[in-house]
């Protein structure tokens, strides 16, 4: 079986590691994580400060997404070491950029996390788990974390 797992380092990549890690694997199982370096958009520039400006993001984000999916397969590794691991940083959009690496690689399963925004959020912004499960022709699982409760025990009211 592979596994495709595109991480973030968002508190929604740290759910659904800890969601690949608890579960029982068949033998063999290769996982392939993955993060997507994705650079401020480049602006027509006369003067190619724009330019500078996108090379400049673009490599800080590089470095980001390697220690993403360095840290992602350091607790993979050590929580279930029977998985084969292994790690990439793409560049480019992550919504395309998670499908093609699901096709190049011949996942059967892609698993990512969900930041759970609002309808009006995910209109502006776009819902990269939402895209992917719309376009993949491949199982994809969208692990959730559980929500955080409100003041689950409420304190005694003070008596007179």
């Amino acid at each position: 079986m592979k596994i495709l797992l595109p991480i973030d380092g968002s508190i929604n990549s740290d759910v659904v590691i800890q969601e690949v890690i608890h579960r029982p694997w068949p033998t063999e199982t290769q996982l392939r994580i993955i993060s997507v370096a994705q650079p401020i958009p480049q602006v027509l520039d006369p003067l190619l400060v724009g330019r500078a400006l996108y090379i400049d993001s673009l490599a800080e984000e590089r470095k980001r997404a390697r220690q993403v999916v360095d840290e992602a397969a350091r607790k993979i590794s050590h929580g279930t070491p029977f998985l084969e691991v292994s790690t990439q940083v793409l560049d480019g959009s992550p919504k395309t950029a998670i499908l093609e690496e699901a096709k190049d690689w011949g996942a059967d399963l892609i698993m990512l996390g969900s930041h759970g925004y609002g309808a009006a959020v995910r209109f502006l912004l776009g819902s990269v788990a939402h895209a992917v499960a719309l376009h993949a022709p491949y199982s994809v699982e969208i692990v959730r974390g559980r929500p955080a409760r409100s003041n689950p025990q409420k304190e005694p009211a003070a008596a007179d």
